[in-house]
């Protein structure tokens, strides 16, 4: 059976080789425009203009027939999505998912609901097509990928609260201290998949450290880590050190931010999906 992955556009991956693969776009809405998150986007002209924005900002999720149209004709599909705790992704791809069942009832289809976003939606998405490649069966696939889930984690740091906080994400009165003080929040994606605000540490170097205390304290000890960035990749390529030397050798990659994460990260923003 020919498996296919899907994931909407928060795992920051629009192309992925070695297996079918294929992504279904977000979007940033503001009064004027709307950005679709997808290849063809230039997402550091879009973090300038909305620099310049007045008024509310927000996110539309994918929708039931975008995500059809992504799974296809596939024998089999994995889609991963989103925290469904955030955002109607998830909800949708299920929608989807039943709705093709319905008139192919042959299919086979798993939605997994990341309760995450970014590099740790990039860590599941990599296990799934090392597993597909593998050879294993669809049921294999799925019990060994819920296994592996449990085992993944998101940690971000975050220079600006403003977007989080105009969508009902964060505390506006926690958002504003932060931008007044200038001082980073550290936070991972908890158990529930929402946002769990841990450490307001100042300066970039003390961030960088809270993160790899905070893995640490995880359970992380050397495993694969991803990390995600938002037009900050001095800080990302220097946090992949400290987690070398602290933790010595491990498998590390720095992606940029696609836009709907980058709408959140904000600029100087980092997001990090590691193993436990």
């Amino acid at each position: 059976m020919k498996c296919k992955i899907v994931s909407d556009s928060s795992s920051n991956l629009l192309h992925f080789s070695g297996v079918p693969y294929a992504t279904v776009p977000l979007k940033i809405i503001t009064k004027e425009k709307e950005y679709v998150d997808d290849a063809a986007l230039d997402v550091s002209l879009m973090m300038r203009e909305l620099r310049t924005v007045k008024g509310r900002t927000g996110t539309s999720c994918p929708n039931v027939l975008e995500w059809k149209e992504a799974m296809g004709d596939a024998e089999a599909v994995f889609a991963v999505t989103i925290t469904g705790n955030l955002s109607g992704a998830y909800a949708a791809a299920v929608q989807a998912a039943t709705e093709l069942l319905e008139e192919y009832p042959e299919k086979r289809i798993c939605v997994l609901n990341s309760l995450s976003t970014g590099p740790e939606m990039q860590l599941i998405i990599e296990k799934l097509a090392a597993l597909i490649f593998a050879g294993l069966s669809f049921d294999e696939i799925e019990t060994q990928i819920r296994a592996y889930m449990k085992r993944t984690h998101l940690i971000f740091c975050l220079q600006s609260l403003t977007n989080l906080a105009r969508n009902g994400r964060v505390n506006p009165v926690v958002a504003k201290v932060a931008g007044v003080l200038g001082i980073r929040v550290v936070g991972v994606a908890s158990a529930e998949g929402t946002l769990e605000l841990l450490h307001k540490p100042r300066g970039g170097v003390k961030a960088l450290d809270t993160i790899l205390d905070v893995m640490a304290k995880n359970g992380y000890c050397g495993g694969a880590v991803r990390v995600a960035h938002c037009q900050n990749e001095v800080a990302a390529n220097s946090l992949a050190e400290r987690i070398k030397a602290r933790f010595g050798a491990a498998d590390i990659t720095v992606v940029p931010t696609t836009a709907l994460c980058s709408f959140y990260a904000e600029d100087g923003g980092l997001m990090v999906g590691y193993e436990s």
